[in-house]
C-alpha cells in the first residue's frame, strides 16, 4: 500500500509544481499530508512527520485494501476531482495555508485517479485515456477479474485535449 499512496501523493503534487506557484517546502508538505491522509507513513530528516488530519481519514485506505481481491472498495479508494475539490487532496491543501478552491484552480477541474492495489492510474476529463502511473504484478492468487476500470480503458484511444498527459515511473 505504501508504493501506491506515494505514487498517488507524487503525481498531484507533479501536478501541483507544474503550475509553478507553490514553494519547494508547499509542496512536500502537501505530499506528506496527502500520504498521512491516504494512509501512508511518511518520515522527514528521521523524525515523524506529527501531521494528523481528522482521526476518522488519517488512515483512509486502512480498512479498504484488499491485495486478494484488488478491484475491491476501489470506488472508496478513488481520488476524484469533478467540478469539486476531493476532500483529502483538500486537508491537504490547508496544511500549505491554500483553500479547497485555491487549490481547485491549480488542479484539472476533472481528475479521476484509482489507487488499487499493485496498480495507480488517472484520467483527466470525463473522454480522456486511462494512463497508468504504477503496476506491479500481483500474487498468482489474485482474483484477476475485469474491473469498471479496464471497461473504461476500452474505446479510448486519445487523452484529454484540455492537459498534456504525464507519466511515472518506479
Amino acid at each position: 500500500m505504501k508504493t501506491e499512496v506515494s505514487t498517488a501523493a507524487n503525481f498531484v503534487t507533479r501536478l501541483l509544481r507544474g503550475t509553478g506557484l507553490l514553494s519547494d517546502e508547499q509542496l512536500q508538505q502537501f505530499r506528506f499530508s496527502l500520504e498521512e491522509a491516504l494512509g501512508g507513513k511518511k518520515e522527514l530528516d528521521g523524525m515523524e512527520l506529527n501531521i494528523v488530519l481528522n482521526k476518522a481519514e488519517e488512515d483512509h485506505y486502512q480498512h479498504h485494501w484488499f491485495p486478494n481481491a484488488p478491484y475491491r472498495g476501489s470506488g472508496y479508494r478513488c481520488i476524484r476531482i469533478n467540478h469539486k475539490m476531493d476532500p483529502l487532496i483538500g486537508k491537504a491543501a490547508c496544511t500549505i495555508g491554500f483553500t479547497k478552491e485555491q487549490l481547485f484552480s491549480l488542479l484539472p477541474s476533472e481528475l479521476t485517479m484509482w489507487v488499487d492495489p499493485y496498480e495507480v492510474s488517472y484520467r483527466i476529463g470525463e473522454d480522456g485515456s486511462i494512463c497508468v502511473l504504477y503496476e506491479s504484478a500481483p500474487p498468482s492468487d489474485t482474483n484477476q477479474a475485469d474491473s469498471c476500470k479496464d471497461e473504461l480503458r476500452i474505446g479510448r484511444s486519445s487523452p484529454s485535449k484540455s492537459f498534456s498527459m504525464m507519466t511515472c515511473s518506479s
